[in-house]
């Protein structure tokens, strides 16, 4: 029976622990350890490359080898429990590697964008003060510039294709050198990390360093990741992860999909970055407790560059945004032959548009279950249950999780009106890093503010509205870019949508839409009448732009940020 104060209890099924009370590990290590004894010669992760080469790591293997760089990192750096460790590069077998060897010596992870440009870098080193750097060799060209005035002095440089068998590791290293000169000079003092991982091993059997002792004194309050986030304010911010805020967060979503799923057979996909931290917890951290074998796709673009894996593993689950299934929907290759292992896909990042959704489920006979949650709150909040998906909701909270819509003042609404969504959970922050004063600002007691606004139906599911400072606002009334974007999806000739509020000096704002369309004979008088038959009036876009492509993420957001600003330059200049 549900509780009163918590009506989405009740689908939850008799196997979802209602309540997460403690972590079921106290750090990352133990639970990287754990699972390495339990699933030892399995394959772990593969990393397969557009034309279908690949190579794997088995759990011992990636146990082993993170060992050894959490050792590097010890007593060749010598680096100190909790010392910032940054990794930039792509999905690749590097990055577990890495990550957990950054886990196992008792440091912090710093998660960086490998496409940011020498100053994006600049500023989140300058802010984390990492004391190493992991990066892969195609952007290393970038250091000087981006540890000007702030030196790392550490520097381990990787590549795509570490781990691979030799053949096509030396193919790759020949085609990025001489082909498309994709890997750059390194003008800074470095390790290579093969060389580092060398370094490491020699400790451990020569000194015979044990390398659980470097967080035997870490717990679940201490920062694990720091990821930085735009937040609600549009400033980037770190926002400390804790051992404890993942590890509960990986058990909180993967409980609620038990049921529909098989420690140790599942093959997931990952083509969302995992510097991402929806990548980061649900692909790499939980699905790595799960025994799953995980295929990471280096780059996805173009939608091409993932056939193979497709082709080539009995993929059962993957995660993307939107744009990344709009995107699959369309591709012929998928559509002549979609994958027939597939249990479902998990969605976040964006709003999932039902006529996508309802397209992939045509196509492949199979549910997207749509997640929401942020970067501060590890960062799932909700989830729809399997075989319980709701049409234009974000699902349930999580086990553990109370979720609630909030008024300007902070006041907490009754269920059913509208209002920003706040929740309260072991997966929250434990704050901004360095930051008091922003950690303040989106905090009531115990309770996160998201900057979404939302509303909860009376059993527990959640809607999204919109981002509270994406509203459009048209003569005093509330536009949300979610709803509209959603009808323009649904037109036939519409591949993709974004709108944005625009200034308009009869009604204070207008919607304006922006299409990429797949019909040249589209007009904008066919869009706004087709628009009319499904929306009110004020809500219908006043102006229209077709595009050839939409600005994204390096996730496949569209950034309606980018588009308001173009549209902001423009007004000026005129």
């Amino acid at each position: 029976m549900a509780h009163p104060d918590r009506p989405w209890t009740a689908y939850y099924g008799p196997e979802v622990r209602a309540q997460f009370d403690a972590p079921s590990y106290r750090n990352l290590p133990e639970l990287i350890r754990s699972v390495a004894e339990t699933y030892k010669g399995g394959k772990a992760f593969t990393c397969c490359l557009p034309n279908g080469m690949n190579g794997t790591l088995t759990f011992t293997q990636v146990d082993e080898m993170s060992d050894a760089f959490a050792a590097y990192l010890r007593e060749v750096a010598g680096l100190n429990a909790g010392d910032r460790v940054a990794v930039q590069m792509p999905n690749c077998l590097s990055f577990p590697v890495v990550a957990f060897g950054v886990f196992k010596a008792g440091c912090t992870l710093v998660n960086v964008n490998p496409l940011y440009t020498a100053d994006e870098m600049a500023k989140q080193f300058e802010d984390a003060e990492p004391h190493a750097l992991v990066i892969i060799d195609m952007f290393a060209d970038k250091i000087p510039a981006a540890t000007k005035g702030h030196p790392i002095p550490n520097v381990i440089v990787t590549r795509v294709a570490e781990f691979l068998p030799a053949m096509p590791r030396g193919i790759v290293g020949l085609v990025q050198k001489y082909w498309d000169k994709s890997v750059k000079s390194v003008e800074v003092p470095h390790i290579r990390l093969p060389a580092a991982l060398d370094a490491g091993r020699s400790h451990i059997g020569k000194d015979h360093v044990e390398v659980d002792a470097y967080h035997q004194n870490i717990g679940a309050d201490d920062v694990a990741v720091l990821q930085y986030t735009g937040g609600t304010t549009g400033v980037a911010k770190g926002a400390m992860l804790t051992h404890g805020n993942l590890i509960m967060n990986m058990e909180q979503a993967m409980g609620m999909l038990a049921t529909n799923l098989n420690k140790g057979e599942e093959v997931v996909l990952t083509a969302l970055p995992l510097y991402h931290i929806f990548a980061f917890t649900v692909n790499m951290l939980s699905f790595y407790w799960m025994g799953a074998r995980n295929i990471l796709i280096p780059n996805p673009r173009p939608l091409s560059n993932v056939k193979r894996a497709f082709e080539n593993y009995k993929i059962t689950w993957m995660s993307g945004v939107n744009t990344l299934f709009n995107g699959l929907c369309n591709e012929q290759w998928f559509l002549d032959s979609p994958p027939k292992h597939m249990k479902f896909a998990g969605a976040g990042g964006m709003a999932l548009q039902s006529s996508v959704a309802a397209r992939w489920r045509e196509i492949t006979g199979t549910e997207v279950i749509q997640g929401y949650g942020l970067t501060e709150t590890s960062p799932a909040l909700t989830f729809e249950p399997p075989g319980k998906t709701r049409e234009g909701t974000i699902g349930i909270p999580l086990p553990g999780t109370d979720v609630a819509c909030f008024d300007e003042e902070g006041k907490r609404l009754p269920i059913g009106e509208t209002g920003e969504i706040g929740a309260r959970g072991p997966q929250i922050m434990k704050g901004y890093w360095k930051k008091p004063d922003a950690t303040a600002e989106v905090m009531i007691d115990d309770w996160f503010l998201t900057g979404d606004i939302g509303v909860m139906e009376p059993d527990g599911y959640v809607r999204i509205v919109d981002r509270k400072k994406d509203m459009v606002v048209v003569s005093g009334f509330n536009v949300y870019p979610n709803e509209i974007e959603d009808v323009l999806a649904a037109h036939p000739a519409v591949v993709e949508a974004a709108v944005i509020g625009v200034p308009d000096g009869a009604t204070g704002e207008a919607v304006k839409a922006f299409i990429v369309t797949a019909d040249t004979g589209l007009t904008a008088e066919a869009l706004r009448a087709y628009c009319k038959e499904h929306l009110t009036s004020y809500k219908v876009p006043k102006r229209v732009e077709f595009r050839d492509e939409l600005p994204k993420s390096n996730v496949g957001k569209i950034l309606r940020k980018d588009l308001r600003a173009e549209e902001l330059a423009q007004i000026a200049a005129e």
